[in-house]
């Protein structure tokens, strides 16, 4: 079943929407028009959770109020925007996609949440996301799967997939997600949306409900990389409240080069050239390296022989990080409590609390993780994840020493259909492309690369840039170069032609 199409022309960008607040008000019509398309469309795609529509009226009329009063409501003045189910907010509960915390209202609000409403933003509503953030497809939320706004049998990648199918529906011109391994940046690919993952540390953690606290990133999902830029320019910043947020200046991400390709020195890795690539994602690439090319970049062959080792790597780390920071939810601290019979064991109410609570893939992952902080097996896994991760990032150094930025395709194929992937090795897979990023700390943004075909489906393909650790500015340039570059209604470059 075909969705509508995302990005039609009536869908303004946020960076209109914001410009024409701040000059002549009209918040409240911006904010009416965009519960409108909720009301009439999400029942079909379960991007949102929950629509704050009282809320975001009050707001939107407050903000109309400042535009009265001759005051300036912020650079988002007026804008829509959908948080993921993992940001803790005021506003209704903060669930995670899971039965654990299902009706847990927060007492707080996030640093991101704060700072996007402190620039004039309007919280919308809250969106639907794989259980703790755990999953490639937006199949692993106790609130039911999320469908992709292009194809309604089919996933819009994961874990961040309401953020992401929120946007290419235009329910939303923002949203902010989460990134551990590729959770903003492959629903951004799978969804034809602009997905940016910072680097680590450059955005505040607090108020994020920890997965893997040394992989875990927020960040937006836009229709525009000049929205994203916009929205990164919010929410980045050294924060008090969180100790892994660096204290390193923001640069003017919104400013851009006369010449944007000219001059840019692009990495491209032989391991992401994999005949494994569906067809049209290896054509839509090759095209873009000759477009960037044509242009006045320098495409710069570069050695990431470690990719495959990444995925291996990520999933020894990630999940020894969630078996501790999900130990909290016992039934005694926090989350749901199982009832057992009077006179039970702890260890009994521990058992029903967290199999009641969590989903499959969560329980899969904590046992994981656990396995390999045990004693015996430390070393053997653990401890070598981390000598892997430290190789990993000393890769992605020696390439940035010959080139600006690297780039590659998103993911391997475009989205595959609800429930076709039962093995989670094969699940895992879907983020080989991008987990190194985590790993290394960098940055990283997906944006628009053209379309692949699936019997008659037309399925949206991602590129994916990869910069240091932050270079946000440098990032943004390559994403604004491709898109003056991209045709979006381009075919893409046959698959033998790709294999030259």
């Amino acid at each position: 079943m075909t969705g509508h199409r995302s990005l039609d022309g009536a869908h303004p960008s946020a960076s209109d929407i914001a410009a024409t607040v701040r000059r002549a008000g009209g918040a409240m019509d911006v904010v009416r028009r965009h519960l409108a398309r909720i009301d009439a469309g999400n029942a079909a795609i379960n991007a949102l959770r929950e629509v704050y529509a009282e809320a975001a009226l009050r707001r939107a009329e407050a903000v109309d109020a400042q535009v009265a009063r001759g005051e300036d409501p912020g650079p988002l003045a007026g804008v829509p925007v959908a948080i993921k189910d993992n940001i803790a907010s005021r506003l209704g509960t903060t669930a995670c996609g899971s039965r654990m915390l299902a009706g847990y209202a927060s007492p707080f609000d996030a640093t991101v949440v704060e700072r996007m409403e402190a620039a004039g933003a309007i919280i919308i509503g809250r969106t639907n996301c794989d259980e703790f953030a755990m999953g490639s497809s937006t199949e692993h939320c106790a609130f039911g799967p999320v469908r992709n706004p292009h194809d309604h049998d089919r996933v819009p990648g994961g874990s961040s997939g309401g953020s992401a199918a929120a946007v290419a529906a235009g329910f939303v011109p923002v949203a902010l997600g989460s990134d551990t391994g590729g959770s903003i940046r492959q629903p951004a690919a799978l969804c034809g949306v602009v997905g940016l993952k910072p680097s680590y540390g450059r955005v505040s953690r607090y108020g994020l409900v920890a997965f893997g606290s040394s992989l875990d990133q927020i960040g937006p999902f836009t229709r525009t990389v000049a929205d994203a830029a916009l929205v990164l320019g919010v929410i980045a910043g050294e924060d008090p409240r969180d100790s892994t947020c660096a204290q390193v200046p923001v640069p003017d991400c919104g400013a851009a080069p006369a010449d944007p390709v000219r001059g840019l020195r692009l990495g491209v890795p032989k391991a992401y050239l994999r005949p494994d690539n569906h067809p049209d994602v290896a054509g839509s690439l090759m095209r873009a390296i000759d477009r960037f090319q044509a242009h006045g970049a320098t495409i710069v062959p570069v050695d990431l022989d470690l990719v495959d080792a990444g995925i291996a790597t990520y999933y020894v780390i990630a999940p020894a990080e969630a078996s501790s920071n999900l130990a909290r939810f016992d039934g005694i601290r926090y989350g749901h409590r199982a009832t057992v019979p009077a006179g039970s064991p702890l260890d009994d109410l521990y058992a029903a609390t967290r199999s009641e609570g969590f989903g499959r893939e969560v329980q899969r992952r904590i046992m994981l993780g656990t396995y390999v902080l045990s004693a015996g097996y430390y070393d053997a896994f653990y401890r070598r994840a981390l000598r892997v991760r430290r190789r990993i990032r000393e890769e992605f150094d020696r390439a940035f020493v010959t080139c600006d930025a690297i780039i590659g395709p998103t993911t391997p194929t475009p989205a595959f259909r609800l429930g076709e992937k039962n093995d989670p090795v094969s699940m895992y897979l879907c983020d080989v492309y991008t987990v190194n990023t985590n790993i290394a700390g960098i940055c990283g943004m997906s944006v628009p690369m053209g379309f692949a075909r699936e019997g008659s489906a037309r399925l949206p393909i991602g590129l994916h840039i990869q910069c240091p650790a932050f270079a946000e500015d440098t990032l943004l340039r390559v994403g604004r170069a491709w898109e003056a570059l991209h045709d979006p209604a381009a075919p893409a470059v046959a698959g033998a032609e790709a294999a030259r």
